[in-house]
């Protein structure tokens, strides 16, 4: 192992000073993004229930970061602000709502991701979702399209557009394509061939699966938690999962034959394949659906994978935000990142020169959640209704044992608040912890049944 992360060392160092001194090609990116992709969906990351050989090769070869998280999240939406951190290097406390007013950058370009790599030397190609995500980055791209709506057929309009582009380009530059469709979001439809390779019956229910949330989490009826009735059923669980796992076979299938087009074209060998989901999700976990919280089986913690030339195998626990993969990928291939980026490079940890970049993860929505974690422990500070969660995650990965109520750990959770307070303090946030008028945390679900949403997602499954 020492020699392969010599090698990588080498071979990261030696791509990046040779690039910028324009003796070698530059590698090729390929930044995949899925919509709604929870941290356990992928095979060869501990799910046997799921079929995604494609993505599993992509595990097999390259580099895993088991602990990354979307810093947050300020609107219900969590893909807006994840796709607008990716895009802009800028925090969640920092960009500004629909543009850079934030208090680092105003009005500057130049600090885009996009405008980053096209000064590095690349021919930029964004093809995703048009709604929900972040104008100004995804124009800033030389090709800015929109992928189709329609999710039935939108992983396969998708993978056809890419291969479009790869067999058509002037190939003059090396690329830098951004592909991120609406998938496997709901409705979570696809065609039947993958929809019938999942029985609902047969597919596992999460291990922290609730009926119903025990207390008000800030956002309890927002539109994600309508997909499903109240209380939740361990029957429409199962059908949720079923069609989620159906959707993401999909999505790898069609990433298949855009790995097929790279090999054909000889371009494989120096395309930096990278995969991750712009935010988490909830299904049934906690008697939640939806992206909307800070569980570790829910809204923040995604999948990132990192494949390709200078980057050895492997998996690293080491802590990541999501818009790391800017300045990562920006250092991969010798391209200089803005001063403005307040994002971190992974290289340090991809190199073996480092085990970690940062301490601890911090995640936080809206104005009613925050959370820390550091390698053991992680507290979850709901100020709006007063009530705090202490978890041990070496024992209790999946949450299931609040400990914030044992006198034995009230100097732990005095402990994770002050890191919590920095952690705050350090980006920015300026939410208070505590409120003078706490709302009741009780709460009482809707009738069964109720919902837009519910009703949207049954009529949308029996297509």
């Amino acid at each position: 192992m020492a020699g392969a992360v010599a090698f990588a060392v080498l071979s990261v160092s030696d791509m990046g000073l040779a690039a910028s001194a324009g003796s070698v090609t530059k590698p090729n990116v390929l930044f995949i993004l899925a919509d709604d992709m929870r941290p356990d969906c992928i095979g060869a990351l501990g799910n046997p229930n799921i079929k995604t050989p494609n993505l599993d090769k992509l595990v097999d070869r390259g580099m895993t970061f088991t602990r990354t998280y979307v810093m947050g999240a300020n609107a219900g939406a969590v893909c807006t602000p994840s796709r607008t951190m990716i895009l802009s290097g800028l925090s969640v406390f920092n960009f500004g709502n629909g543009g850079f007013i934030g208090k680092r950058v105003v009005g500057k370009s130049s600090v885009l991701w996009a405008k980053a790599m096209s000064a590095g030397g690349y021919e930029t190609f964004h093809l995703g979702k048009q709604g929900n995500s972040y104008p100004q980055g995804m124009e800033a791209f030389d090709t800015c399209l929109y992928t189709e709506e329609n999710h039935l057929v939108a992983s396969e309009k998708t993978a056809d557009r890419v291969i479009e582009f790869l067999k058509n380009r002037k190939q003059d530059k090396p690329f830098f394509a951004y592909v991120a469709p609406p998938v496997p979001h709901d409705p979570r439809i696809c065609p039947k061939e993958f929809m019938s390779m999942y029985d609902p019956a047969k597919i596992p229910l999460p291990k922290s699966f609730m009926p119903v949330h025990p207390f008000d989490n800030g956002d309890m009826t927002v539109r994600d938690e309508t997909l499903a009735p109240w209380p939740r059923t361990e029957e429409v669980v199962k059908r949720h999962l079923a069609d989620d796992y159906a959707c993401i076979t999909c999505f790898d299938h069609h990433i298949g034959r855009i790995v097929e087009t790279l090999k054909s074209l000889g371009q494989f060998d120096n395309t930096i394949i990278v995969f991750a989901g712009d935010n988490g999700l909830s299904l049934g976990d906690h008697g939640l659906m939806g992206k909307q919280n800070l569980y570790e089986f829910g809204g923040m913690h995604v999948p990132f994978i990192l494949a390709g030339p200078g980057i050895p195998k492997g998996r690293s626990n080491a802590f990541a935000y999501l818009f790391d993969v800017y300045p990562t990928v920006c250092e991969l291939t010798g391209t200089p990142v803005p001063k403005e980026v307040e994002s971190k490079s992974l290289v340090p940890v991809i190199t073996g020169k480092a085990s970690k970049v940062r301490d601890c993860a911090f995640t936080a929505y809206r104005s009613c959640q925050r959370a820390v974690r550091n390698e053991q422990w992680k507290v979850i500070r709901y100020p709006l209704v007063d009530r705090t969660q202490l978890f041990d995650l070496a024992k209790d990965p999946y949450e299931m044992n609040d400990l914030a109520g044992k006198p034995e750990q009230a100097e732990k959770v005095k402990e994770m608040m002050a890191l919590l307070a920095q952690q705050q303090k350090l980006y920015g946030d300026v939410v208070p912890l505590t409120v003078s008028v706490p709302t009741p945390a009780a709460w009482t679900p809707p009738e069964r049944g109720v919902g837009k949403g519910a009703g949207k997602q049954k009529r949308k499954v029996k297509q």
